[in-house]
């Protein structure tokens, strides 16, 4: 097989070069055309794009945020609170052991002087010629 074109003969193989190179060269246009519409369809949505309104959003954040150092307050309140219940606390515990303590020498001392006292009028009961017992005797 053979073609002739403006003068120049062409024959099988080198048909099927020129063939191949031409669908490729049209290939390669082609898809320069696609890539080309897409680049200036994108550039046209980038350049068109708008941020959203992000306001809303804005005020709810700040409202959270103001919210969350309230709670953050209100707990460090309760806790400085909290301590100084239990140091208060504490104080009245040591208050009431100290007076417990006072109060159980108190007693002992007390219990202590009484039965010295008891012994005392015994012994002088016992002494006593009248009763007609010597304590001294036994």
């Amino acid at each position: 097989m053979e073609i002739d074109v403006g003068g120049i003969k062409f024959k099988g193989g080198k048909i099927f070069v020129i063939l191949t190179a031409l669908s490729t060269a049209a290939g390669i246009v082609w898809g320069a055309a696609m890539f080309w519409k897409d680049y200036m369809e994108m550039k046209e949505q980038i350049q068109s794009y708008v941020a959203p309104d992000l306001s809303e959003f804005d005020k709810k954040l700040a409202i959270i945020e103001e919210n969350s150092a309230k709670a953050v307050d209100y707990t460090r309140d309760i806790k400085n609170d909290l301590k100084a219940d239990i140091r208060k606390l504490e104080d009245v515990v040591e208050t009431v052991e100290r007076s417990t303590k006072q109060a159980q020498r108190d007693m002992d001392k007390d219990l202590r002087e009484l039965r010295k006292d008891i012994d005392m009028k015994i012994k002088k009961a016992l002494d006593n010629p009248l009763a007609g017992m010597d304590a001294s005797a036994n």
